[in-house]
């Protein structure tokens, strides 16, 4: 319960400031670089495996962020719609980049749970597709529910779900294999 409380009130301070960014406030701006600044370059991070890249993508959606937020109708669904420019930004690079590594997510396990740090598991994250990634990364690393992942990505909660379990399962047999 008290860490619904917790988000609770967070998500209310996000969408004060994102109601103060759209009344013109510098400060305001400032305060939610600082509170998401981490977070957003983490999720490129967990994705592209590239922390320059991810930098890029993360200063890259943060003009994203400021020249849109205006139009943002409703301030409760910042989360997502940051999110959904971070993931449009990363496919953007993955474009471009024709040849995406995989992921090395030590810094992403690094800045979550270093206590947690697994060498079999990190390189079985590193075999899922992009898409795998992009659900699991939003649901367990940004700990985003199933319809802000839909919004975040622009697809149906179904399809969410559907990623998810597919996802799951696909770790779940590496995980074995690897295991054995």
């Amino acid at each position: 319960m008290i860490n619904r409380v917790n988000r609770s009130v967070e998500q209310i301070i996000d969408e004060i400031l994102v109601m103060d960014c759209q009344s013109g406030s510098a400060k305001a701006l400032e305060m939610l670089v600082s509170r998401w600044q981490k977070r957003l370059w983490r999720y490129a991070f967990g994705l592209t495996g590239d922390s320059e890249a991810a930098w890029d993508i993360t200063q890259e959606s943060w003009l994203g962020i400021i020249r849109g937020i205006s139009r943002l109708n409703d301030a409760a669904r910042f989360k997502s719609w940051a999110y959904r420019i971070v993931t449009n930004k990363t496919n953007d690079w993955i474009r471009k980049s024709k040849a995406v590594k995989g992921t090395d997510i030590t810094e992403l396990v690094d800045h979550q749970q270093p206590q947690k740090k697994d060498t079999g598991l990190r390189e079985l994250l590193e075999r899922l597709d992009v898409r795998k990634r992009e659900v699991l990364s939003l649901y367990y690393f940004e700990q985003l529910t199933v319809p802000e992942i839909g919004a975040a990505l622009r697809i149906p909660n179904g399809t969410v779900k559907s990623r998810l379990h597919n996802a799951r399962n696909e770790l779940k047999r590496l995980w074995q294999k690897h295991c054995q």
